[in-house]
């Protein structure tokens, strides 16, 4: 199947609507597409419950609800959203657009908005044996209902900011927690730390330090135990009925390789002009995690501002002999 549009925006996390969004403020016609089965990106896939601070005007908001209200805001442009598309080839058309190929369509484009993120992205599996006996059913590596922890007991190892949340969120309603890390200090927001210090002390998470992960016990893939073991080879056995680890994701972007686009020399980030966001390709731009330049935040809100500045412009690329007049929101209001 063939569609055409002005823009195409390749991801639907959280930047990827957003930059939906200012599309439809300035009214180009554009298309999301995502190689997941639904938007939302890691915040759907692996972080649907876990809470964020640093959302302006949301003092805590959790990323299934963020994607939600971002949902919303651009159901008013009636812009399609394909899922299960992932991107096989980018080609240029004779006219100077472009010809995106996925497995099952064709899109005939203007310009080209990459908000992918971290890519085609997989936790981290801890290399325990029998581990996929009990992968969603009692061991998770993301949360999508955190009442399935009431009055449960449960492990959860890592060191990260992920591994510390968790821990504080699922301190107030589990039985018990365990925090298993192999190193006595947390790579953890300083006022996490202290939440957690806290919940210490109250008895209601135990942190096994240092420590890591060595096998399981229990059947049907529903767990019994979590065996743990330091460096000296000792070993305890924690008794629990889930265990979440949280050792980051795996992120791969190799099929960026064959775009041309300018990468680093790791092959992991889309080098950008950041006065524009375009890349080394004229009228394709990357925002989000997925772009890097010097200064980059790796934030949401800077993904959203990048968002900004590569739609306004694109306008430009698409629209060349149209001045685009710049309004605030409070000014004109959403387009009909």
């Amino acid at each position: 199947m063939l569609y055409e549009t002005d823009l195409l925006i390749i991801g639907a996390g959280p930047v990827g609507l957003f930059t939906a969004f200012q599309a439809g403020m300035l009214k180009i016609n554009c298309m999301i597409i995502d190689s997941l089965d639904a938007i939302g990106g890691q915040c759907s896939m692996l972080y649907p419950e876990k809470p964020i601070y640093d959302i302006p005007a949301c003092p805590m908001i959790t990323g299934s609800d963020l994607i939600s209200k971002l949902h919303e805001q651009i159901k008013p442009f009636n812009q399609d959203i394909i899922l299960n598309q992932k991107v096989l080839h980018i080609n240029k058309t004779s006219a100077g657009d472009y010809l995106v190929k996925t497995q099952d369509a064709e899109f005939q484009v203007k310009s080209i908005i990459i908000a992918t993120g971290g890519g085609n992205f997989t936790p981290n599996r801890p290399p325990l044996q029998n581990i996929q006996e009990f992968e969603g059913k009692s061991i998770f590596y993301s949360i999508n209902n955190v009442s399935n922890f009431k009055d449960k007991t449960v492990v959860i190892a890592g060191g990260g900011d992920s591994a510390v949340d968790w821990a504080i969120n699922l301190g107030s309603i589990a039985k018990h927690v365990y925090v298993v890390h192999r190193r006595d200090k947390f790579r953890a927001m300083q006022n996490s730390l202290e939440q957690l210090n806290e919940l210490v002390k109250q008895n209601k998470v135990e942190l096994v330090i240092p420590y890591q992960l060595s096998s399981l016990n229990g059947s049907n893939g529903n767990l019994e135990s979590v065996v743990v073991q330091n460096l000296d080879g000792e070993t305890k056995t924690l008794q629990c009925d889930y265990l979440l680890p949280f050792f980051g994701i795996a992120m791969d972007h190799h099929e960026l390789k064959g775009w041309s686009l300018n990468m680093t020399s790791d092959n992991k980030y889309i080098l950008v002009d950041h006065s524009t966001m375009e890349t080394n390709i004229h009228k394709i731009f990357a925002v989000g995690d997925i772009c890097q330049y010097p200064g980059k935040l790796k934030l949401i809100l800077t993904g959203f501002a990048e968002a900004s500045l590569a739609v306004h412009t694109a306008f430009s690329r698409i629209n060349p002999d149209v001045a685009l007049h710049f309004e605030h929101s409070t000014t004109k209001g959403i387009p009909a």
